[in-house]
């Protein structure tokens, strides 16, 4: 469902808007309705860079003993353990 929304946009900027919109078969209402997506959408985008951002910063700050076994050899020994009962 739509909601009807008003804006005050100066006349020549909506007259630009309209010509571009009929030249590329749109409505304006679906061109605006596009770009808001697309702000809400790098808001996103740029929430995850941040957060990779921190990841990327915390590498190899912690570091692992050497004696641990790797996730995969951990996996299956428990399997091994679940399914032929070790």
């Amino acid at each position: 469902m739509n909601t009807k929304l008003t804006l005050s946009i100066n006349p020549n900027v909506i007259e630009e808007a309209k010509k571009y919109a009929k030249s590329n078969g749109k409505s304006l209402s679906n061109i605006v309705e596009e770009y808001l997506k697309s702000l809400a959408s790098a808001e996103k985008t740029n929430k995850k860079r941040e957060s990779l951002k921190i990841v990327r910063e915390l590498k190899g700050s912690v570091k692992m003993p050497k004696n641990l076994d790797s996730y995969k050899t951990i996996l299956e020994d428990a399997l091994i353990d679940k399914y032929l009962g070790k």
